[in-house]
């Protein structure tokens, strides 16, 4: 495999500044508001220093989830692909649609994956209900699941598409893109401020919380019970409090993580994107929960 060409990136907050600078260029307006949102990310940077907390992933950003303060951010604004974190965004489409959870779907031929060639233990012609197909695609990150919950919803899966980007759209989403119900494809593009949006939404839903973070499930597939377990390896850790979480991987987008997690007695959500490596999103994970337990660093009193 050849080595990831290095890429340079301008720090989260000169970005925003010019951001914000290109903004009034365009309109030839100021005003308070624009300022004060230029400058609280700045502010926010300050009292949780990036250089104290050094992370391998390419794109991050950790929010107080209360506050809505940027505790942490890392080329946030970088549109990448999202791989299975597209899998909260299926299961808000299906739980939105109110459709019945004990409805029998089948697997069919149409959700083999021949994009990348992923294997799965639902088998062509299984059926399994609604509700099991939506725990396993958030749990196990099942993607015959996934694409056969697509498939049964009202109007087939080109209505579904549909629905995802129309709920990017009214979320605030500005910059994510869904071609697909899985996270197969590379065309499936977030950014980690818009990711941010997906998971707060999320957790809103009760069903999303509790199935994303079970350790394990177990379905029976041609009269044999079979166990899934949780793509997570830190839902079974006694240490973390995680009430929502995705993980995700393809070539094209690294390895992904986003999580909500009590952490230094907060409730922070966190987005990992590009972490190349197969543990580094967990590193990096774990090296946040350290940095905010340990104790930020606060802005020096100014006399």
């Amino acid at each position: 495999m050849q080595p990831r060409p290095p890429r340079f990136r301008l720090p989260l907050a000169l970005c925003l500044v010019l951001a914000s600078v290109a903004a009034v260029a365009a309109d030839g307006r100021t005003s308070a508001g624009t300022i004060r949102a230029a400058a609280a990310p700045m502010a926010e940077e300050q009292a949780f220093p990036a250089r104290a907390l050094a992370l391998r992933s390419a794109s991050a950003l950790v929010l107080d989830q209360n506050t809505g303060a940027t505790m942490f951010g890392k080329n946030a604004e970088a549109v990448l692909p999202i791989a299975s974190i597209t899998k909260l965004m299926t299961a808000m489409v299906v739980l939105d649609a109110r459709l019945p959870m004990d409805e029998s779907i089948a697997i069919t031929e149409e959700d083999v994956d021949t994009l990348k060639g992923t294997r799965s233990r639902l088998k062509v012609g299984a059926r399994f209900t609604r509700e099991e197909l939506l725990r396993l695609a958030l749990m196990a990150s099942e993607n015959r699941a996934a694409s056969a919950l697509s498939r049964a919803y009202p109007g087939g899966a080109g209505a579904f598409l549909a629905a995802m980007n129309r709920k990017a759209a009214e979320l605030g989403m500005r910059d994510s893109r869904f071609e697909d119900p899985t996270g197969l494809t590379r065309a499936n593009v977030s950014t980690a401020q818009d990711l941010v949006k997906l998971v707060a939404t999320s957790y809103r839903y009760p069903e999303i919380r509790e199935y994303s973070t079970a350790q394990r499930y177990e379905v029976r597939i041609n009269g044999r019970e079979q166990s899934f377990r949780n793509t997570n390896l830190l839902v079974k850790n006694g240490g973390w409090q995680i009430g929502l979480s995705k993980t995700g991987y393809i070539s094209e987008a690294g390895r992904c993580l986003v999580m909500q997690a009590r952490l230094a007695e907060k409730n922070v959500l966190i987005v990992l994107l590009d972490s190349w490596g197969k543990y580094t999103r967990i590193g990096d994970a774990n090296r946040i929960r350290k940095w905010l337990e340990s104790g930020p660093r606060k802005p020096p009193t100014r006399t």
